[in-house]
């Protein structure tokens, strides 16, 4: 055996190498267009405020409403946030802008038991794709 030819001899280096690297190059291709083809990076900027809100039940003859105030958490644009019921709601003075801590919002309510439903504030993402529920309360009995 000649180990000055063992040295030299490249022949079988190349290919291996060649078919390594075009099966990596395959794989991150594969990777790049699947995210764009699954949209999996576009979700990621729309992810839930975190907030936190006060209810305020205010019960008198003929003014009958609940007072939603941010307290504290994310500032949050108003057209991404809805205060909805299983009662209908019906907003006195809403929120506009941005919905920051101390800003609130009055909502009247048209049923004459208003006792024990429940009230959310919900933010819906920009593109409607994503929603989550921020804050709950229990109107008292």
């Amino acid at each position: 055996m000649n180990i000055k030819q063992l040295f030299t001899d490249d022949s079988a280096v190349s290919p291996v190498i060649g078919v390594i690297l075009m099966v990596a190059i395959t794989v991150i291709l594969a990777a790049v267009i699947g995210s764009f083809v699954l949209n999996l990076g576009g979700s990621l900027q729309q992810s839930a405020p975190q907030a936190s809100f006060g209810f305020d039940y205010t019960t008198t003859a003929g003014d009958d409403y609940v007072a939603v105030t941010h307290e504290s958490g994310d500032t949050i644009d108003a057209n991404r946030l809805n205060v909805t019921s299983s009662v209908a709601l019906t907003a006195g003075s809403s929120w506009s802008g941005t919905v920051g801590a101390g800003d609130t919002a009055n909502y009247t309510y048209s049923s004459s038991d208003w006792n024990g439903e429940t009230v959310r504030v919900v933010w819906e993402s920009e593109t409607g794709e994503n929603s989550a529920t921020l804050s709950t309360s229990t109107a008292p009995s």
